[in-house]
């Protein structure tokens, strides 16, 4: 079976959309399942028509920078749908997997629908709410109420609609989409590259932490991921407490203002901030860190939207503390699988770091049981398992429906 996955973006940029892009189509070989892939123009310049990537085609669209808001939105779509015919035609794909945001569904159901190919649709978040986050639009403006539309009617026209978590499947039936229609398939984590590791005595002391207990945040700097929140409550305990420190590792674009946000609150030394790592690398940050936050604060993204990196060190047996938004407390227990605070609660926040340090010597069993739980209900290998029943009866019902014509 060759599947046509329709994707945003993909390597060589590195981010969370990349990586769940690639462990799907990773895990999907030993099914037997043949992936290809389309990147659609806002992927960016690129310097070769086709690339291959870990053994897969990977087919690009040129790149076009368009101005005018909707009109660029039209033609970008516009563009992929021109090159998805061609990489159609060459590929002869039985199915198109196009993955959010609907700039790529809309082209895919489209061409799919006029080849006569079955055609899904994965949404990892909804574009109106990554809008916002963005700043491109605010919430419930005609232009968020235009894309929340044009989403909807997409799962409407699609054959099959996959999501990543509960609060999105939710949302999806809550717009009328039949609940058959709709399956989920949970960010996961790869227990090849992420596993319990050793100490790494030599990056701790080159960081100077060697022997201090280490809150950490590692991923991207976006404003929504609240590290301002986690700064301020360490702050609040940092002189009570010498021996903590703080590592957070990572870019964003909201890397300067949370630095400068240390540097006012007199923090030099006992906040380390790394900037970008390279991926093979983070591991080794992971294995020093005693505790991770992850301090999202509430809006309808973080609300809806499971992140993936609490999985991860969740997979290296390390202590989670999140806030009790509904991404995050979709996968952590409080008390079980790690810690919640009230999201946007600096006080409840030091309150738990505070907590959290003092009673480090009893840690071990809430990684040990967050460590089991993520083996069980969080494995690529059976996730993407779950793509193929329904893949399957996709297929088959356009054989028959392709009989009844002839």
């Amino acid at each position: 079976m060759k599947v046509l996955h329709v994707l945003d973006h993909y390597k060589p940029a590195s981010d969370g959309y990349v990586f769940r892009s690639n462990y799907i189509l990773k895990h999907q070989k030993p099914f037997g399942v043949e992936p290809v892939i389309l990147t659609s123009p806002r992927h960016g310049v690129v310097q070769r028509e086709v690339d291959e990537y870990d053994g897969i085609r990977v087919y690009r669209t040129p790149y076009r920078e368009y101005a005018v808001p909707f009109v660029r939105e039209f033609l970008l779509m516009d563009v992929l749908a021109k090159r998805l015919e061609e990489v159609i035609t060459q590929e002869k794909p039985d199915l198109i997997h196009a993955h959010s945001p609907s700039l790529n569904g809309w082209p895919a159901a489209r061409v799919g629908r006029k080849h006569g190919i079955p055609t899904v649709y994965e949404i990892r978040a909804f574009w109106e709410d990554a809008a916002v986050e963005n700043g491109s639009f605010t919430e419930f403006s005609m232009k968020y109420k235009i894309s929340r539309k044009v989403e909807t009617l997409l799962m409407g026209r699609v054959d099959h609609v996959f999501t990543i978590c509960k609060g999105l499947r939710d949302e999806i039936l809550a717009r009328g989409i039949s609940s058959g229609k709709v399956g989920v398939i949970p960010n996961c984590v790869d227990f090849g590259q992420f596993q319990p590791l050793p100490y790494d005595q030599e990056m701790a002391e080159s960081l100077g932490l060697s022997g201090k207990f280490i809150f950490g945040f590692i991923g991207s700097h976006y404003h929504f991921e609240g590290l301002d929140v986690l700064i301020e409550a360490f702050a609040r305990m940092a002189d009570r407490k010498p021996e903590a420190r703080l590592l957070i590792v990572g870019d964003g674009n909201a890397f300067d203002e949370w630095k400068g946000l240390a540097t006012k609150l007199g923090l030099e030394g006992k906040i380390i901030f790394t900037g970008r790592v390279p991926h093979e690398e983070v591991n080794r940050y992971y294995s020093i860190v005693d505790a991770l936050v992850y301090p999202r604060k509430s809006m309808r993204l973080t609300e809806l939207v499971t992140p993936l990196k609490p999985l991860e060190a969740m997979a290296m047996k390390k202590v989670v503390i999140g806030s009790d938004v509904g991404g995050i407390s979709e996968l952590v227990t409080n008390g079980e699988t790690g810690f919640l605070f009230r999201a946007g609660d600096v006080q409840h926040l030091e309150s738990i770091l505070v907590s959290v340090l003092e009673g480090k010597d009893s840690l071990g069993h809430i990684a040990e049981t967050a460590h089991k739980h993520v083996l069980i209900r969080h494995d690529w290998n059976g996730a993407v398992g779950e793509y193929l029943p329904i893949y399957h009866h996709l297929l088959a019902q356009n054989v028959a429906r392709l009989g009844e014509v002839a």
